[in-house]
């Protein structure tokens, strides 16, 4: 059985190249690398981005959630031993749906699994998934490539 791993936010830092103000990851509570991840994402009410998306009636961006898998999906790649020091580079997304939405002050839960990899071209796919308070908010296909 693999080892479960926890991170907290420097050693997420230390693990993916993201930083402040696009790191959309603040702590992982479970990590089996190459498997399978578990974090958690505060939306700070201050972020920029909710001065025009949108007055009055502040939205988390889907781009943003998008990302957020995207990291997750990088954690998974970027712990195995071969991608450690790797770029995570986005290849694509696939069957995203968007079902509830986030505002600012929601915690955000994001769950990524492995689905495939390419291990000949360094080509992962994992499933994303963002909960709010137990809830579905989002899920999406991410493949990245490390290079």
């Amino acid at each position: 059985m693999a080892e479960v791993m926890k991170l907290n936010h420097q050693q997420v830092m230390d693990i993916i190249p993201h930083r402040d103000p696009i790191l959309l990851i603040d702590e992982v509570s479970e990590l089996v690398p190459g498997d399978h991840i578990v974090a958690s994402y505060w939306v700070d009410p201050a972020k920029e981005i909710f001065k025009g998306h949108f007055p009055g009636d502040p939205v988390f961006p889907g781009a943003y959630t998008v990302e957020a898998t995207a990291q997750a999906t990088d954690i998974v790649a970027m712990t195995k031993p071969e991608y450690a020091g790797k770029v995570p580079l986005f290849l694509g997304i696939n069957n995203v749906r968007f079902r509830k939405k986030i505002a600012p002050g929601d915690t955000l839960e994001i769950r990524a699994r492995l689905l495939n990899e390419r291990a000949d071209k360094a080509i992962i796919t994992c499933k994303g998934e963002v909960y709010l308070g137990g809830e579905l908010a989002a899920e999406t296909e991410i493949t990245i490539a490390m290079r």
